[in-house]
């Protein structure tokens, strides 16, 4: 037995929210000894960790300086980060200490959509047209040129923030001045920050891949479900163990071409793109886990731990993906009824949830005030519910069930929200 002292060490930089990436740490620290990065001092990691740094400003100096410190005390094994806003810092990290790894331009180049737009392109490769503008008046020249309807996006933001469907000149200049203002921390400064896109109708998967050595392996595949248009609001996510398109020679063709294009060579990937009649077509490439619990539905339909497989990786290791189940998961995320809401309380009756629930969380509490999209894009969402079932049917039938058995009140009188 390997003794906990034996273990390699891997550095993660910055741990994010605990109901979304615990049961990766968790997983981690069975074969690994963590050390952790971040800008506060660790709370519920502790249990997870062989040490911790405080780094209040998560620069990459910053980071940076701090990796060197650790890695002066005791051997380094790999370096990882599944948080956006910090995956240069770990390639930055990985180069600087000579650690496996994609190497930080290729990283950045998955950071900032436009060089991944032009990296693509040079490559002939299929993804939307695009344009890119720095002010109202090049958006709407870039607009005419593609043809409404187009997608407005931030180059180099996540989680769908800023991202709007509009079909017309004055929805362009409605929305313009809020995706331009999207706050991005640690982004380069860049002269033009809006991408214009041709709107792809097509349905939206998300793909979860180890690269290793260049060698692209698709492990999760992520079917989306989208809410409150004009945005493009990720409500609920569906992944089956057994997906066709994980056998698929034409999407791992493609996986990889993309890979290759934009140099990304190891580590784990979330790829996201649009089942066109044409084929696949990438919207984007984010050099990091997927989020949303996305990873954790995988590991609960096809046995795969995302979370080891992904430290692997990270450490120069061979992961294995092979999977050892063919169920169905999904999540599904609820919101309140209109913006402004102050919530009074949130919970699921529980003796209406079926058995295919997996969790069913609350994720604000009482005289919290939460908004739907787009005010409260992203943190708008008041509960989720996880199930997990051996059928699609059954799937959805779970979580419609969690739906139904939602118990929300709101302070203001008569105002009681159910499902």
């Amino acid at each position: 037995m390997t003794r906990a002292d034996d273990k390699p060490l891997l550095l993660v930089i910055t741990s994010g929210l605990r109901r979304y990436r615990e049961y990766l740490l968790k997983s981690i620290a069975t074969r690994y000894r963590v050390h952790l990065i971040d800008s506060a001092e660790a709370d519920w990691e502790l249990p997870h960790l062989a040490g911790s740094t405080v780094v209040p400003d998560t620069g990459a100096e910053s980071v940076l300086e701090a990796a060197r410190r650790i890695a002066a005390e005791q051997p380094v094994a790999g370096v990882m980060s599944w948080h956006e806003e910090h995956i240069v810092q770990a390639a930055l990290v990985a180069e600087e200490l000579r650690l496996p790894g994609t190497r930080a331009a290729a990283v950045r180049c998955c950071r900032d959509k436009f060089a991944t737009r032009t990296a693509l392109a040079a490559a002939r490769l299929p993804q939307p047209a695009f344009e890119l503008a720095g002010d109202l008046d090049e958006a709407l020249a870039a607009a005419d040129k593609l043809g409404y309807p187009v997608v407005i996006k931030p180059r180099a933001a996540g989680g769908s923030q800023g991202v709007v469907l509009v079909h017309n000149a004055a929805e362009l200049a409605d929305q313009f001045a809020a995706t331009r203002d999207v706050p991005v921390p640690h982004n380069p400064v860049f002269n033009q920050l809006i991408l214009v896109e041709e709107y792809l109708d097509a349905p939206e998967i998300s793909v979860d891949s180890v690269v290793y050595h260049g060698r692209v392996v698709p492990v999760f595949v992520g079917r989306k479900e989208i809410g409150f248009p004009p945005y493009f609001e990720e409500t609920g996510h569906r992944v089956a163990g057994a997906d066709p398109l994980l056998s698929d020679a034409g999407l791992l063709r493609t996986l990889t071409d993309i890979h290759a294009a934009l140099g990304y060579t190891d580590g784990w990937t979330h790829t996201e793109l649009k089942l066109t009649p044409e084929g696949p077509k990438l919207i984007e490439v984010n050099g990091r886990l997927g989020g949303d619990l996305i990873p954790y539905l995988g590991m609960r339909a096809s046995g795969v731990d995302p979370g080891l497989a992904a430290a692997d990786v990270a450490c120069g290791v061979e992961p294995d993906t092979r999977a050892t189940a063919a169920l169905h998961a999904g999540v599904r995320f609820f919101y309140p009824p209109r913006n402004d809401t102050v919530i009074g309380s949130v919970d699921f009756d529980r003796a209406a949830l079926p058995t295919d629930i997996d969790l069913a969380q609350a994720l604000v509490g009482q005289g919290d005030v939460v908004s739907p999209p787009r005010k409260g894009l992203i943190d708008g969402r008041i509960a989720l519910a996880t199930a997990v079932a051996s059928t699609e049917e059954g799937l959805r039938a779970a979580l419609d069930h969690a739906q139904a058995a939602l118990r929300l009140s709101v302070a203001g009188p008569g105002d009681e929200v159910a499902g």
